[in-house]
């Protein structure tokens, strides 16, 4: 009951459906504008659907220059586990790796991978395509909105989000569980973290020693998002420019980056790109729980406008919206997909 209310009391915890409610009818607004409820196809013309539903991972990696995120390739669903190893192998990732699915759903499905029965483990149990990653070294990660007219040769950061991994620190005393119940963010995740690490959760971690229970940061798996938009400065956003300025037209979305230390970042050296989200974005710098509702709505709603006015400008340049029996359709498809790595 402790873990309802605070759920209740805390609004970066309400369901998404619930959220999103005064952004439905701006959205409802602009559809009408538009004369189409799938405007934002248009917004980033060379991600499928412009990156809002059913767009795959791997195909907008291809669109990045290679040197900017780790090395990656594409499982196809049922593929054997010796063709697998092969391209693991011939592609020089070493284990641990990151899977996780191609056509992703706000983090779930994603896992840290340290063996070869464990590998097993998550082809057997995928019925959907997946990625196999280089896990990535650096040790922070930030999330980066970023926003380009089409008219305009340079873009502007919007937003920039820094995380928290669900990270344990021993006192010699306590068991893994019993640290992860002494925080509300982590019990959440106690469920899954028991069904992840099983028997492993009972070790006393040394005083002192940091576990990092969840290696990627992501709001449903437990880390916490602290607004770091005043980190936005004239150099980083030249470095983030000269990023986006290779990727073909791209406009609007957020960059998730892990990097060394913001100085490098700021510099365009040692990082690299978890992901690049298109139209489905979330300025996610609004999960820090220092920021209201209020807050929360007023940047939702700031960020769609700027996905409708590119998407508007795009259409004039000739990129056309998605047919509604089209979008219907995409739609159902993508339903279908969340219902698979929910089930997963």
């Amino acid at each position: 009951m402790k873990l309802f209310f605070h759920k209740i009391a805390n609004w970066e915890y309400w369901p998404f459906q619930v959220l999103y409610i005064p952004i439905y009818f701006l959205w409802a607004y602009y559809a009408i504008k538009a004369r189409s409820i799938f405007f934002f196809n248009a917004s980033n013309p060379k991600i499928k659907n412009g990156g809002f539903l059913m767009e795959s991972k791997k195909q907008i990696y291809d669109l990045l220059p290679k040197q900017y995120y780790p090395k990656t390739i594409l499982i196809k669903e049922n593929s054997p586990l010796k063709k697998i190893i092969h391209e693991v192998v011939e592609k020089g990732i070493y284990f641990p790796l990151i899977a996780k699915p191609d056509i992703g759903l706000r983090g779930s499905g994603v896992k840290k991978i340290h063996t070869v029965s464990e590998l097993t483990n998550y082809m057997e149990k995928a019925n959907f395509d997946f990625l196999l990653q280089d896990l990535i070294s650096f040790k922070n990660e930030v999330g980066i909105f970023y926003v380009r007219h089409p008219n305009e040769k340079e873009g502007r950061i919007t937003g920039i989000v820094s995380k928290e991994f669900l990270i344990v620190i021993g006192d010699g005393v306590s068991t893994i569980e019993n640290l992860i119940r002494k925080t509300p963010r982590f019990k959440l995740q106690l469920e899954a973290l028991q069904e992840e690490y099983g028997d492993l959760l009972y070790q006393i971690v040394p005083k002192g020693e940091e576990v990092n229970l969840v290696p990627f940061g992501n709001h449903a798996r437990g880390a916490k998002f602290i607004d770091g938009s005043h980190w936005i400065t004239p150099k980083l956003t030249e470095t983030i420019n000269k990023i986006c300025t290779q990727i073909p037209e791209f406009y609007f979305g957020r960059f998730d980056i892990m990097y060394n230390s913001f100085e490098e970042l700021e510099r365009g050296e040692n990082f690299q790109i978890v992901e690049l989200n298109g139209a489905a974005s979330e300025p996610t710098h609004i999960y820090d729980p220092k920021h209201s509702i209020w807050f929360a709505w007023k940047e939702l709603a700031r960020h769609i406008t700027y996905m409708y006015e590119i998407s508007v400008a795009n259409h004039k340049r000739g990129f056309p919206y998605l047919d509604y029996k089209v979008g219907i359709n995409q739609y159902r498809l993508h339903l279908t997909q969340n219902n698979k790595i929910l089930n997963f």
